[in-house]
C-alpha cells in the first residue's frame, strides 16, 4: 500500500514537472537534459568538435545535447543498460569501474578528450548518508580515471550529493585540477540533494 502511494506521488510530480513536459517537446530522453544545458549556459563547455565521454548516460539525455553542442565531434556513451542509438555517437555496455570496459574506452580513443562527464548515482537505498558515500565513491573513481583521458584545458563534469562525503570531492577535485566549481541547477529538483561539480584544467 505505502508503495502504491509512493508510486502515484511519483506520477504526480511528474505530470506537474516543467522540465519533463518541456524534454517531450524537445525531444530529450529525460529532464536531466536541462541540468546539463544549464551548466554549459554558465561554463561554457561544448562548443563545436569536442571529444565527449558520457559515463552513466542512459537513457541519454546528456549525451543527446553533448552530440548536438558538440557538432562534428566524438561522443562515447557507456552504461550499465542499453540505449538507444544516437547519431553515430560510439556507446558501450557495461560497468565503467571494471577495467576491460576502460579498456574498451580507451581503444575508442585516437587522442585525448576534451570533456568527461557523468550524471550517474547509485540505485538509492532511502538512506540519505549511505547514497551520499555511494554516488560519492563513483563521482572519484570516474574523476580519477577523466584525469588521464582529458585535454589539459579539458572538463570533468560530474553529479554529487551534500552529504559527508562532499567537502572529500571538492578537496579531490582541487588535488587534480586547478578550477573547481560546485552548481546547483534550477531545474535540479529542490528537495534533491544533488550537485555538480565542474573541473578544469589538470595540475
Amino acid at each position: 500500500m505505502k508503495k502504491n502511494k509512493i508510486s502515484k506521488n511519483w506520477v504526480n510530480k511528474q505530470r506537474r514537472d516543467i522540465y519533463v513536459r518541456q524534454s517531450k517537446v524537445d525531444g530529450y530522453r529525460a529532464r536531466s537534459a536541462y541540468k546539463l544545458i544549464e551548466i554549459d549556459e554558465k561554463f561554457k563547455i561544448f562548443k563545436g568538435g569536442l571529444s565527449v565521454i558520457d559515463i552513466g548516460a542512459a537513457p541519454g539525455s546528456w549525451s543527446q545535447y553533448a552530440f548536438k553542442a558538440a557538432k562534428s565531434g566524438r561522443l562515447i556513451s557507456i552504461d550499465l543498460k542499453k540505449m538507444e542509438p544516437i547519431g553515430n555517437s560510439v556507446q558501450i555496455k557495461g560497468d565503467f569501474t571494471e577495467k576491460k570496459i576502460q579498456e574498451e574506452i580507451k581503444k575508442n580513443l585516437s587522442d585525448k578528450v576534451d570533456v568527461v562527464m557523468s550524471d550517474m548515482a547509485v540505485d538509492t537505498t532511502g538512506i540519505k548518508n549511505v547514497d551520499s558515500i555511494q554516488t560519492g565513491e563513483l563521482c572519484k573513481e570516474a574523476m580519477f580515471f577523466a584525469k588521464g583521458l582529458m585535454k589539459d584545458n579539458g572538463y570533468f563534469v560530474s553529479k554529487i550529493f551534500m552529504g559527508s562525503t562532499f567537502n572529500e570531492i571538492v578537496a579531490e577535485g582541487k588535488k587534480y585540477f586547478k578550477e573547481v566549481k560546485v552548481f546547483k541547477p534550477k531545474s535540479s529538483r529542490k528537495d534533491s540533494k544533488e550537485s555538480f561539480i565542474i573541473c578544469r584544467k589538470i595540475r
